[in-house]
């Protein structure tokens, strides 16, 4: 809990020292990019980490599989918008059996100018996510699905290399409900592509 409360917080300062930012940078070039009324779609991968313990005994734990995200989005200010995703964290083996997880997730996204070609970028939102655990009785983890919200927040940067692409590196993670351990986080280390239409 206090591991959250620190990332939830860092989160937070983020943002906010994109609001604060956000006026130094006013005549920034990529506001032509993303300036108001733009839109985007977004194809990023990468790795998810799922941060909870593998259950008794000495059965095999991955903990880390391949993620997908995509997403589209739209500024309503030079600096602020919103974006929804679908992500796929992947499969685990876990327990004696797999771990897996996916959702939707809905965020308030932030971007921070500090060159003509370069963002620093903020999100804090909500993941719907649906899981589902199979397992080894043994394992003393309970199987079953699970879905619900959850607190989403990450961090990350943008390279705009022409007028409609740029790259995007991120650092999310993702409040889930799990069956018999209420909510974990599930981290998402991701590079991907954006197209501004």
């Amino acid at each position: 809990m206090q591991s959250l409360t620190r990332t939830f917080s860092a989160t937070v300062l983020a943002v906010a020292a994109l609001v604060a930012g956000a006026g130094a940078h006013a005549q920034s070039s990529t506001y032509a990019l993303y300036g108001p009324g733009s839109s985007y779609l977004g194809f990023n991968a990468g790795k998810s980490d799922y941060s909870f313990s593998s259950g008794a005994g000495g059965f095999l734990f991955d903990k880390r599989d391949t993620v997908f995200n995509i997403y589209g989005g739209g500024y309503f200010s030079n600096n602020f918008g919103f974006e929804l995703g679908f992500l796929d964290f992947g499969k685990i083996a876990r327990a004696g059996g797999t771990t897996k997880a996916e959702g939707f997730n809905l965020s308030l996204v932030g971007k921070m100018p500090l060159s003509p070609s370069f963002n620093l970028l903020g999100r804090l939102g909500t993941t719907y996510g649906r899981t589902d655990i199979s397992s080894d009785p043994a394992s003393g983890v309970l199987p079953g699905t699970e879905s619900g919200f959850g607190v989403s927040y990450g961090l990350g940067a943008e390279y705009v290399f022409n007028p409609n692409w740029s790259a995007v590196l991120q650092y999310d993670g993702h409040e889930l409900k799990f069956v018999g351990s209420g909510r974990d986080r599930v981290n998402a280390a991701t590079l991907g592509f954006r197209y501004r239409f």
